[in-house]
């Protein structure tokens, strides 16, 4: 008997999961699938805890729905308490398996973790499938990434380069091993089985929130996440994305798959191919091109990640500026909404009561807190990685980078005045009136 381990990571579905079956065609003929959950209380460098409330419940929710999918195939997901090389190393001994497969994460923390695992003397095997398009598909090696965005969308295109299609889910898995019981119990199995059946927080079905995840549309399952791509192409609303992407309440007003994309409950090569169908159904339009258009930022900013690695996590990020000040004053009013601007604090609000925001008022925050409130960028950046419910470590660091004048972008920061962004997003007020601060 052999044993390959699969360790769930960012890619928590079965749905086009090349990670998932290259561990089954490995010539093993067991498998253990198994998670670690981060611990509750782990902190930032800034004081608060790294993955906050909304991000667990939300993480939560999809661990329960991909457990679910696997214990219908005949193989539960084991889900540790416990650090990957603390875990995964000890489940490997008792298993006799000498293999992890994982998705790649071309991120410090993350990178880290698998170097930790491969210390410890297991062989390690990553597979990257987080982006549309993969970056062995592009025309230049990673260090050549065009500098700037739209270069980079231009040269895609000009190339014709298009996604590979989604692989389907798979019908039947490997038999899992037996583990015996106390290493059950040193991995924390039975901890973290109860941890993600713990319900939903109040603030999840806050009638306010644009994502109310403590709902069943909003559920952070991958089933939830395919039925919710299946109704917002049946009623058409691809059509509108450009027109309404910048609308700051609701759930209709942007395609509201980052959620699910940030688990890895949801595909992007899956909304990639059914958004085609779509186009080839009910037509293409601005509104359909945007949605590509928003999928390849998500894949420049992984692709930002592979060029310049640990640089984007420096103070001073690709420039040359000297290290940003901080205001932890400042920081902590910024936090609570409660600056004085009303806008940014009925943003910092909501984010607080339901880890949602608008792209628009990601910006507008992070703005605020960079060249209004004179605190470090990375303080920031962390507030949002404890709060957003659709927190994704790629886009959130090239984002802030971006807000920073610390990036590639050659304008060297930008900065959004409140004032105009109140008058052009909430000129009657309703959103800050939503929030408390009109």
């Amino acid at each position: 008997m052999s044993t390959v381990l699969f360790w769930f990571r960012n890619d928590l579905r079965l749905h086009d999961q090349p990670a998932l079956h290259a561990a089954l065609a490995s010539g093993a003929t067991h498998l253990l699938p198994v998670v670690c959950l981060p611990a509750a209380d782990e902190p930032t460098p800034w004081g608060f805890a790294r993955v906050g409330v909304h991000r667990r419940a939300v993480a939560a929710a999809a661990l329960r729905g991909l457990s679910a999918s696997l214990s219908a195939l005949g193989n539960p997901l084991l889900i540790c308490q416990a650090p990957p090389v603390t875990a995964l190393p000890q489940l490997a001994q008792a298993v006799g398996a000498t293999t992890v497969v994982c998705e790649d994460i071309a991120v410090p923390y993350e990178q880290a973790e698998v170097a930790a695992l491969r210390a410890a003397g297991l062989q390690v095997r990553t597979v990257w499938h987080s982006s549309l398009l993969h970056p062995a598909d592009m025309p230049w090696p990673a260090s050549d990434l065009p500098g700037v965005f739209t270069s980079f969308r231009q040269k895609v295109e000009r190339a014709g380069i298009t996604p590979a299609a989604p692989l389907p889910a798979p019908t039947r898995l490997l038999p899992p091993p037996d583990v015996p019981a106390p290493v059950l119990q040193a991995v924390g199995a039975k901890e973290g089985a109860v941890r993600i059946q713990q319900p939903a927080p109040s603030q999840g079905s806050d009638v306010r929130s644009s994502f109310p995840y403590g709902t069943p549309a909003c559920d952070g399952s991958e089933a939830a996440a395919l039925a919710h791509l299946a109704q917002y192409l049946a009623r058409k609303l691809p059509h509108s994305y450009k027109a309404t992407r910048n609308g700051l309440t609701g759930l209709d007003y942007s395609s509201k798959f980052s959620p699910w994309l940030a688990t890895g409950a949801l595909s992007p090569r899956q909304i990639y191919a059914d958004l085609k169908t779509f186009e080839c159904d009910h037509g293409a339009n601005d509104g359909t091109y945007w949605l590509w258009f928003e999928l390849l930022w998500r894949d420049y900013f992984r692709l930002l990640h592979l060029q310049y690695g640990a640089a984007l996590y420096r103070a001073r990020g690709l420039s040359g500026l000297p290290h940003a000040p901080h205001n932890p004053r400042g920081f902590e009013r910024w936090c609570r909404g409660d600056t004085g601007q009303p806008l940014v604090d009925a943003a910092m609000r909501e984010l607080a009561a339901t880890g949602y925001l608008s792209n628009r008022l990601r910006q507008v925050a992070a703005s605020y807190l960079v060249y209004d409130l004179h605190s470090d960028w990375r303080a920031g950046a962390a507030w949002f990685e404890s709060q957003l419910v659709d927190y994704d470590v790629y886009s959130n660091q090239a984002n802030w980078l971006y807000i920073a004048g610390r990036g590639t972008d050659p304008r060297g920061g930008r900065r959004f005045n409140p004032i105009k962004q109140t008058q052009d997003h909430d000129a009657d007020g309703s959103y800050r009136r939503l929030w408390g601060t009109a």
